[in-house]
């Protein structure tokens, strides 16, 4: 641990989930200089408090992301459909537990998330409970022509991350060491990007204090999707879509 990670009060995970769930919120992605998070962290608004568990606060986390044969999620999202989705595993590699979500576009501009207790899908297949849970929740987000039976493992990311609680409630994620690996047949391509971070904040509605800390160093929400711009950035066939700006600095 840091002197500077140290500075920051500690938070442990029960009082995270109960003050700052956010299972419904507001997202606003920076693509930042991994170089650059310790001074962020510096002038993190008064009252900051870092997630601690064990001692411990940076966690590693592996995502398995679950997508059609012709890639549908990536397509939707890509094109900024109303219906789009995302159907991901996410695996908290120090706590060995793992979690099948499932991610739809809510009112007025939040995203709404659906999980359960699940092992990777890219090592354990979806049964039938959870291909039951998965197609209820796209249904439940007004998705249509795509069933869990069609869905199999085609990227996953892999990060360590660091999480804030700020004073109003907001949440601040801090992605780094990113890397992906394309998981689809015959492919097994990876990309490392160590240099880069991912900074997101998740509020109920206005910015945060933490996205106008960002706004002042000259950092702008970006449009960026760890699923999309990693298999972008794995394979040069794609439409790089709307995210052709992020792939720039991925790639």
């Amino acid at each position: 641990m840091t002197l500077l990670a140290q500075r920051l009060e500690p938070v442990g995970l029960a009082e995270l989930v109960q003050d700052a769930a956010l299972l419904t919120r507001v997202d606003r992605k920076y693509l930042v200089r991994a170089d650059a998070v310790d001074e962020l962290l510096e002038d993190a608004p008064a009252g900051t408090r870092e997630l601690e568990i064990d001692g411990l606060r940076t966690f590693a986390y592996r995502s398995t992301y679950l997508d059609t044969p012709d890639l549908a999620a990536y397509h939707l999202a890509g094109r900024g459909r109303r219906r789009r989705f995302k159907v991901r595993s996410r695996a908290y590699e120090d706590t060995g537990t793992c979690w099948l979500e499932v991610k739809v576009p809510g009112p007025r501009g939040t995203t709404a998330k659906e999980r359960i207790e699940h092992p990777d899908p890219g090592r354990v297949p979806l049964g039938r409970e959870a291909r039951t849970f998965v197609d209820a929740a796209l249904a439940r987000g007004g998705v249509t022509g795509v069933r869990a039976a069609d869905l199999e493992p085609v990227v996953v990311t892999s990060y360590r991350r660091r999480t804030l609680l700020l004073p109003d409630g907001s949440r601040v994620t801090i992605d780094l060491d990113l890397g992906w690996t394309d998981e689809r047949a015959c492919r097994g391509t990876r990309l490392h990007r160590p240099g880069l971070a991912i900074v997101e904040t998740k509020s109920r509605s206005s910015p945060s204090a933490f996205d106008r800390l960002l706004w002042r160093r000259g950092h702008r929400p970006t449009t960026l999707s760890k699923f999309a711009v990693g298999l972008a950035a794995l394979d040069p066939d794609l439409p790089p879509l709307k995210w052709a700006r992020t792939l720039k600095e991925i790639r």
